[in-house]
């Protein structure tokens, strides 16, 4: 009978560096932490890069830069402010444009 606590225990893979670029990439866009410990290990590594995938992603619902600067053109124009909620708002700020294009 073989008794498993004398055996050695496997020797895990290091992750790739590969791998560990993709998780790299991932963490900086997610503004996250990737662990020194996930970084060591190949299965450990590949179980946290498809965590982060399934993952939900908050999307910014602000408007672009551009979308700003454009609504408060056309409001210099027409003489009118943007309202404050259309800067927390790009659905908001896209139509307000839209209903005040000159």
């Amino acid at each position: 009978m073989l008794d498993y606590a004398d055996s050695e225990t496997p020797t895990t893979l290091p992750a790739t560096p590969k791998q560990i670029a993709f998780a790299r990439r991932i963490a900086e866009q997610q503004n996250l932490v990737l662990p020194w410990e996930i970084q060591q290990d190949r299965k450990l590594i590949s179980a946290w890069i498809d965590t982060q995938l399934a993952a939900p992603r908050v999307q910014d619902t602000r408007p672009s830069s551009k979308q700003v600067a454009f609504a408060e053109r056309i409001a210099r124009i027409k003489r009118r402010d943007v309202p404050n909620e259309c800067y927390r708002d790009r659905k908001m700020m896209t139509h307000w444009i839209d209903s005040n294009k000159p």
